[in-house]
């Protein structure tokens, strides 16, 4: 019988039961598709991380991401959760600045940030963000999400935005008009397909005190209806908002973005913009809670 560790962990915050539950499972040699999405299935949790050591390029681990009902190329939340137990837990924080994780869309730095040898933060340098148009209109967006047309921003465009997975990013006016959404999950499930996109998320700056954003997301397209408080999409939303203009160019900006209040699981994600040709540098960082761990027993 082969016995794999398996962690429970809440990213973006420093509360536990907070922020987004990942799951983390760390095994030397490698699981094949239909088990991983077995173990993801089980732990029914968002998203689920399976990492393998690998001596390929300059990646440390190979990191396979799992929903529990399908495969998705990139999951932020279940990266700083997994990158978290590396360094409190296996002591790769003590011997290096930083592990590299190989990807479906390549490798993804993250880095630890420390204060007087105690583990403080993670931060995850994503891949080069990208912003196209979408087909749907104004109403339609705004009847998918559940929100009054009024309440969508329309000082801001909405696009469809990549930063590991594609997201519909749709500007709404209010943090109260975002806690009120009411999405019709078959219809977005359809769409998202439809054109390939993984969440639809809602953003507005009318964020609560120390916080620039406050975001919402809804991804019932790969078995997640909604999403507490995601890494991948509010690295898109970063993209986005260098990229169509809405922040200053040429020059770095640092958001803090909160998610999570809606569904009792507030979280605080930190992002880090940096101008670079021909698209900026997204960087996400935040907290980590392990909250269970235990031992998966394969047959």
């Amino acid at each position: 019988m082969k016995q794999i560790p398996v962690y429970h962990v809440d990213s973006f915050t420093s509360e536990q039961f907070g922020g987004n539950p990942a799951g983390v499972v760390i095994d030397e040699v490698g699981l094949d598709d239909q088990t991983m999405q077995n173990i993801a299935r089980e732990l029914n949790l968002s998203e689920t991380a399976f990492l393998f050591r690998t001596e390929e390029g300059a990646a440390d681990f190979r990191v396979w991401y799992f929903t529990p009902t399908t495969e998705i190329d990139f999951c932020g939340h279940a990266t700083v959760a997994s990158a978290w137990i590396l360094a409190t837990e296996y002591g790769w924080a003590d011997k290096a600045d930083k592990v590299v994780f190989e990807t479906n869309n390549g490798p993804v730095p993250v880095e630890w940030a420390k204060q007087d040898g105690k583990l403080e933060a993670v931060t995850m340098t994503l891949v080069t963000p990208k912003v196209r148009d979408t087909k749907l209109s104004m109403n339609e967006a705004a009847r998918m999400v559940g929100i009054p047309v009024e309440e969508v921003d329309d000082r801001y465009p909405i696009r469809e935005a990549f930063a590991g997975n594609w997201h519909l990013l749709i500007p709404v006016k209010s943090r109260a008009a975002i806690n009120a959404a009411q999405p019709q999950l078959d219809d977005l499930d359809a769409a998202n397909r439809a054109s390939g996109i993984s969440t639809t998320h809602l953003f507005t700056f009318d964020a609560k005190e120390g916080y620039d954003l406050y975001t919402r997301d809804f991804a019932p397209a790969v078995g997640i209806e909604e999403d507490p408080v995601t890494g991948a999409a509010n690295g898109a939303l970063a993209g986005y908002l260098y990229l169509e203009g809405i922040l200053e160019p040429n020059r770095s900006h640092q958001l803090t973005i909160g998610q999570g209040d809606a569904v009792s699981r507030p979280g605080t994600l930190f992002a880090e913009i940096e101008p670079s040709t021909p698209a900026p540098v997204i960087r996400i960082g935040g907290r980590s809670v392990k909250t269970i761990a235990g031992v998966l027993h394969l047959r």
